[in-house]
């Protein structure tokens, strides 16, 4: 590739070609790019609840950049399913610098100008919003499962039980206030949400 031509762009954009929940039979097909948008939207919603109802001093925008970027490494890797990335702590501590390294290589292709404002959003440097964008991802993973559900999909049971169960184990208040408030709708009809 030619010096001046950067692919970082192109790469991100490559997202649209991942599929997400490769060991699940889906009715409904996601996209990598799909699930940053959505988690993106969710990680907004959290900081915004933290921020306006529990006086917390989130960085909201920096927060959903953030989340818009945490998978997107996966343009390397795919989208590893989570019973394999957390298998054992040998596996998952090998993903995780497979993962750090296909971040590295993301950067790199970045003009040196840009590449230390592109490496923070994935590196772990701030622990309260990459926990605010742990729980977004992880309420996309409930919401997918309510959905397929909704579909009659039961391959999508056991999943949503175990995501349910860490949701509700959670210390985040605003993770807690959007369960209780936003969640439940998830459940609806496009009719029942309307009325």
């Amino acid at each position: 590739m030619k010096d001046n031509i950067s692919s970082f762009y192109a790469l991100v954009f490559r997202q649209k070609n991942i599929k997400r929940w490769g060991l699940m039979r889906s009715i409904v097909p996601e996209t990598l790019a799909e699930h940053s948008s959505e988690c993106a939207i969710l990680t907004h919603a959290l900081a915004t609840i933290g921020n306006e109802i529990y006086g917390k001093k989130y960085d909201v925008g920096k927060a959903v950049i953030m989340a818009l970027f945490h998978d997107v490494p996966e343009v390397f890797t795919g989208d590893m399913p989570t019973p394999i990335k957390y298998a054992n702590e040998a596996i998952r501590n090998e993903f995780s610098v497979i993962e750090k390294e296909s971040a590295g290589n993301l950067v790199s292709k970045l003009p040196k100008e840009l590449q230390g404002i592109y490496q923070p959003l994935f590196s772990d440097g701030d622990e309260e919003l990459q926990k605010l964008v742990k729980s977004a991802d992880r309420l996309c993973a409930y919401i997918k499962c309510t959905e397929e559900m909704k579909l009659n999909n039961s391959e999508f049971k056991s999943a949503k039980l175990v995501i349910e169960n860490k949701l509700k184990n959670s210390d985040m208040s605003e993770l807690c206030y959007f369960m209780e408030h936003f969640l439940p709708a998830f459940d609806l009809t496009l009719d029942e949400q309307q009325s």
